[in-house]
């Protein structure tokens, strides 16, 4: 077995002031990490987490708090596939969440074309909304480790509301006489 190596992040905080644990808990969650049980959580080793988690071990003591920064490896490919499988759970939830907002896209750009609302005003709240989502998809593309499921629908979907935007934008552009 080749075995992947993580780095296991223990710690305990005071619970007040609880705007800082909170803070704690979503910079972690930001980096990727899945939590085993509370202030046990676990992040593939790479280079970028050890200085992030070197980091927040130093806000953790700053914090009052105790920690223990560990580099692990599970004891058998059945444990290895439970932690994989949790990483990819914790990504495809966030893949899900993607997906609404492309509905909620798609769905604006419909109400819209059928009320024949085309106006650059609304082109331009389009393509921001559409900004968004291309940052959003990056950002969880970023903390995917293990090829969640989703990810490919997430891309395919992202790509079918760049095409939505560009056909909305071709009937702006005729609407306001862009295109004679």
């Amino acid at each position: 077995m080749n075995a992947q190596n993580w780095l296991l992040l223990t710690y305990k905080v005071p619970a007040e002031p609880a705007k800082k644990r909170i803070a704690l808990w979503r910079k972690l969650k930001g980096m990727g990490a899945i939590y085993l049980q509370n202030g046990v959580c676990l992040l593939p080793k790479t280079d970028d987490h050890v200085r992030r988690l070197k980091i927040i071990e130093n806000e953790i003591h700053e914090m009052a708090g105790d920690s223990v920064l560990l580099e692990t490896i599970a004891l058998d490919r059945l444990q290895e596939e439970k932690v994989v499988a949790r990483f990819k759970a914790d990504r495809d939830e966030e893949y899900e969440e993607f997906l609404d907002k492309c509905k909620d896209f798609e769905a604006e750009i419909a109400k819209e074309t059928a009320a024949n609302h085309f106006t650059y005003a609304e082109l331009e709240e389009n393509d921001v909304d559409l900004k968004k989502l291309q940052s959003w998809l990056e950002k969880i593309h970023k903390l995917d480790f293990y090829g969640a499921t989703l990810a490919s629908e997430a891309q395919q979907r992202l790509i079918a509301c760049e095409v939505l935007l560009d056909a909305y934008a071709h009937k702006v552009f005729d609407a306001q006489h862009e295109n004679r």
